[in-house]
């Protein structure tokens, strides 16, 4: 919504998030909600704070004695911090009060945590039925593994993503990234949106049960729906595409480039362009699925020629009768490209006192109400104060009481 001065109300405006998450599943979720426009109050322990405050390798540490791993810094922008011991009947009263007064709480406890401190879907939803409130666990709240601790890794192996990730004949690989949570936390904020949306309609709340296992399973899906339709267990083929052909990474002369020219259309331009019109003739070539089949044939000769050039002769070749390929870049090389920088997707985020750092915007771009604010990622307890006085209206001595007990 556009307001008369020219400013605009992101679409999540009005909705209060209490995060309880930690890490990234979690974090990661909320730090979306919160880039939609919603506030997100984090919940942090008093003193040592999210777990990923100390997750290396990189660290940015101010004057004022704050120490912001890069992990914290990517999954915590645009919240407010409130240190609250939960360990504490009073803490734990403190969080009944927020939520109470909050649209939607998350949180990736371990299974059980919270219910014994009171915190549970069922204490929640007695004081605010409308809440929405989504756990977050490894595997999920039922199942024989649903205690069991567990680590981004853990469900990269068990999900299959990492039998098929890697060169043929090699070992297993794991992504380059925490896949498995990032994943898990997009799929709960299309749950949490999902369930507002819902709430509109029946006025009620209702609880998300998300697990990190389940959604790495489901992101698995046409490489597991080939197996249910050919009952062959899938393998890893590095860096060729399983299902068409030639449609891999041939190294050229001085480096390595991405060749996607595996469907009809595609080959023909490529064919076309090397001036090898002939192989559209061959029936083993005609067809995708004929070019499948007989690969060993048909590759050698492809290999063999893009070792003739370097990478930018065959780019701009390639691309100018429009086959698709691309360069293979290091995350450096991917910040230079001219398309990055063109859509903008380096930014920047400030704060006073503790300075200046690069981040990359939120990927969303809406038409009349674009994101465009980014608040610096809360040093720990830095808003305790602020949210207790202005949502909990706790007087001073109030809040100087909850000091003293070590609850704030």
């Amino acid at each position: 919504m556009s307001m008369a001065d020219g400013t605009h109300v992101l679409p999540l405006a009005g909705i209060r998030i209490l995060d309880l998450g930690r890490i990234v599943a979690a974090p990661f979720a909320t730090q979306m909600l919160g880039d939609l426009g919603a506030e997100v109050i984090k919940i942090e322990r008093p003193g040592e704070g999210d777990d990923s405050r100390n997750y290396g390798p990189s660290f940015l540490d101010t004057e004022q004695g704050e120490t912001y791993s890069g992990f914290y810094l990517s999954f915590n922008r645009n919240k407010r911090s409130v240190s609250v011991n939960i360990g504490t009947a009073e803490g734990q009263q403190l969080i009944r009060e927020l939520a109470a007064g909050s649209d939607v709480l998350i949180e990736n406890f371990k299974l059980g945590d919270l219910a014994r401190k009171g915190l549970a879907y069922a204490d929640v939803a007695a004081v605010n039925p409308r809440i929405v409130y989504c756990s977050i666990t490894g595997f999920g709240q039922t199942g024989p593994y649903a205690p069991y601790p567990a680590v981004d890794m853990v469900f990269q192996s068990m999900s299959g993503l990492m039998s098929v990730t890697g060169e043929a004949g090699g070992e297993p690989q794991k992504v380059g990234l925490s896949i498995a949570d990032v994943n898990c936390g997009l799929y709960a904020t299309v749950a949490i949106l999902a369930a507002l949306r819902e709430r509109d309609r029946t006025g009620l709340g209702q609880y998300i049960d998300m697990s990190l296992l389940d959604c790495l399973v489901a992101t698995m899906s046409h490489r597991i729906v080939d197996y249910f339709l050919t009952g062959k267990v899938p393998q890893r083929f590095g860096n060729v595409s399983p299902g068409s052909t030639p449609a891999q990474v041939f190294q050229c002369s001085d480096g390595a480039l991405n060749v996607q020219a595996g469907t009809d259309n595609q080959f023909s331009k490529l064919c076309e362009l090397i001036e090898r019109t002939e192989l559209l003739d061959d029936p083993r070539f005609a067809r995708g699925r004929q070019r499948n089949e007989n690969r060993d044939a048909l590759l050698p000769m492809f290999v063999e020629m893009f070792r003739k050039n370097t990478v930018a002769y065959w780019y701009e070749r390639l691309i100018s009768v429009g086959v698709i390929c691309s360069p293979l870049y290091n995350v450096s090389q991917t910040l230079e490209d001219p398309q990055v920088k063109a859509r903008g997707l380096k930014m920047s985020m400030e704060k006073a006192n503790t300075g200046r750092i690069s981040g990359l915007r939120n990927p969303i771009r809406f038409s009349r109400t674009p994101i465009e604010d980014y608040s610096f990622p809360p040093a720990v307890g830095e808003h305790t104060e602020e949210v207790l006085k202005g949502i909990l209206k706790k007087s001073d001595d109030e809040i100087e009481r909850l000091r003293k007990a070590g609850t704030v």
